[in-house]
């Protein structure tokens, strides 16, 4: 008793008097879960008080830890995000049975978290099962339910969300697989059922969407702010849009119609409400942009990654659009609609510059193409960036300078360089990384997919040096030999994530970094020098780290034919549903 007496006074001193409601509520405003994670190790009394006052969870890897874990260890969770498959998997690099299952995690669920209001599922498997019992157990709770990229139900299950959760204002399913795709009821029974709906999200799937439902919807739904659909023609969606009255956000729709002859086509005076402020449009040529030029001042978030438009139709539309926060396109854009974005969008946070398609009818011509000459002038344009990912087709050591110096808010950057051209202008690009990494201090996540020589060992080292505070990385082609690899490793005190595509470090020197990497929790590489026997990855092994060699699939051609090392702290063990193509390399201690 008097060791229960001794903790419970420590408990008091260490809180300085603070009560425990006041503790739990001042912990409420700390949002970031590294913070809540410090907190909680100050001592036994606030880890306490954490774990009753904590709201949300997300966790990273489902098979790292255990629902009944979770619960244990935050028994007053409303909200959980939970991925399941590597993130890899989005772009096909993951075999389709490596697992992913949601059930275990929501039969918990649904028996416990009684205070759960908010699931966030991305890249898992959801049966219509899982949904079932879910739905038995949450319907009367769930006010957001977000199947995120994943895969496994059908639209009769949605039909069944839609008619039982009447208090869900988001639900999310963008660029899921969904089967019985054409039974668009499910719309139906959600307009007749929910009136407190804010957010619909069904973009980049292939559900149908019939335009007298997505009305209903609109009129019975007066709270909903944000609609992202699939394919639907744009002339089809006029009375949605005057019924609209504070829709904000708005994806989807198409003026691609193989039904109708263009000629008959009309798109002027096309109305959008005044309300609205992001929009994603979908196979949108010179033809339609104009519907766009009255609403431009009026947008702050532009993806026209979908679009038909050329470089200088990217130039006139961009000019239109002075209060962009938030822009996504293709690299048709090119250097100079980059130029006319540095000179017109003066608060522009985040920018997505993807790969277009190198067949595109022409688009791609030498203007669409994006160099150091469009990163410089954006770097110097748009002090405001935080987010910034990009696929260029020359870059120098200048322009990673730029950005250090210029771009310093960033706490996120993502470069890829394309192989479209034989040379690049400079190589390597070693200085110009470590002067944006010390220019970047707010870096979180740092992504830089290059082509063999463009980083050599010193680079790597430069990168071990000056991420004191990147938690996520992911590099491409990189270094000359283990040494860099090495270097890197002796830095990089934060480092979470790390992943390794192409850059055929040894399997010791992998054992190795990951040893040295503190903070290390999770490592997916492909393209590695493989040892006969895969034995040198086994000096890796430590209490709580599962190591799965993911071979080549037999029957369908892996990418590049590469076997892929995926590593993790796991709470739970190895894993039971290991399927032919994961070879469990040891077992966790």
């Amino acid at each position: 008793m008097g060791g229960e007496a001794g903790e419970r006074r420590l408990g008091r001193a260490m809180s300085f008097g603070i009560p425990d409601v006041a503790l739990g509520l001042v912990m409420g405003f700390v949002e970031d879960p590294w913070d809540r994670d410090a907190i909680s190790l100050v001592c036994r009394h606030w880890c306490r008080v954490d774990a009753l006052s904590r709201k949300h969870v997300t966790v990273a890897m489902a098979y790292s830890t255990t629902p009944d874990r979770l619960f244990r260890r935050f028994p007053c969770l409303e909200s959980l995000k939970l991925k399941a498959k590597p993130r890899a998997a989005m772009f096909n690099l993951i075999p389709e049975d490596w697992g992913g299952s949601a059930s275990p995690w929501i039969r918990q669920l649904s028996a416990s978290f009684h205070f759960l209001k908010a699931l966030h599922l991305r890249r898992m498997i959801v049966s219509d099962d899982d949904l079932d019992v879910l739905v038995r157990a949450k319907a009367h709770m769930l006010s957001s339910f977000k199947l995120d990229r994943c895969s496994g139900f059908s639209t009769s299950s949605l039909a069944l969300v839609a008619r039982t959760c009447k208090k869900l204002e988001t639900l999310f399913l963008e660029d899921s697989i969904i089967a019985e795709k054409e039974n668009d009821e499910w719309i139906r029974e959600l307009a007749t059922n929910n009136s407190v709906l804010e957010t619909l999200n069904f973009f980049l799937t292939d559900l149908r969407a019939s335009p007298a439902y997505l009305t209903l919807l609109v009129r019975n739904c007066r709270r909903l702010k944000v609609l992202k659909i699939s394919e639907c023609f744009m002339l089809d969606l006029v009375d949605l849009f005057r019924t609209a009255e504070i829709l904000q956000d708005f994806a989807g729709g198409s003026f691609d119609d193989q039904g109708q002859v263009e000629e008959s086509r009309n798109y002027e005076n096309y109305y959008f409400p005044p309300s609205l402020l992001r929009l994603s449009l979908l196979y949108m040529g010179t033809k339609e942009m104009q519907v766009l030029f009255p609403y431009g001042a009026a947008l702050k978030k532009l993806d026209l990654q979908f679009t038909f438009l050329s470089t200088e139709d990217h130039c006139q539309l961009v000019q239109r659009c002075p209060n962009l926060e938030i822009l996504e396109v293709r690299d048709v854009i090119g250097d100079r609609g980059l130029e006319v974005v540095a000179q017109t969008c003066k608060k522009l946070q985040r920018l997505r510059v993807e790969r277009g398609d190198d067949d595109q009818g022409g688009l791609e011509d030498e203007h669409g193409m994006v160099t150091q000459v469009g990163l410089m002038a954006v770097a110097q344009g748009c002090p405001h960036l935080e987010y910034w990912a990009v696929h260029v087709t020359d870059i120098t050591n200048a322009a990673l300078e730029a950005i250090g110096t210029y771009s310093s808010s960033l706490n996120d950057f993502r470069l890829v360089l394309l192989d479209r051209e034989a040379n690049i202008t400079e190589s390597p690009l070693d200085n110009g990384v470590r002067a944006l990494l010390r220019g970047c201090t707010k870096l979180r996540r740092f992504a830089f997919y290059v082509r063999p020589g463009a980083l050599s060992d010193v680079g790597l080292g430069y990168i071990g040096e000056f991420s004191k505070t990147i938690r996520y990385m992911l590099l491409g082609n990189v270094g000359e030999s283990d040494q860099g690899l090495l270097q890197l490793s002796t830095g990089c005190p934060s480092l979470q994530k790390l992943e390794l595509r192409g850059c055929f470090f040894s399997e010791r020197a992998l054992a190795v970094a990951v040893l040295q990497l503190k903070s290390l929790r999770y490592l997916w590489v492909q393209g590695y020098k493989a040892s006969p026997n895969g034995t040198d990855l086994m000096a890796m092994v430590r209490p709580f780290w599962n190591i799965e060699i993911i071979a080549p699939n037999q029957d369908e051609v892996c990418p590049d034919g590469q076997a892929q090392i995926l590593a993790y702290y796991s709470l739970a063990g190895m894993r039971s549903d290991y399927p032919h193509s994961v070879i469990p390399l040891s077992p966790s201690v």
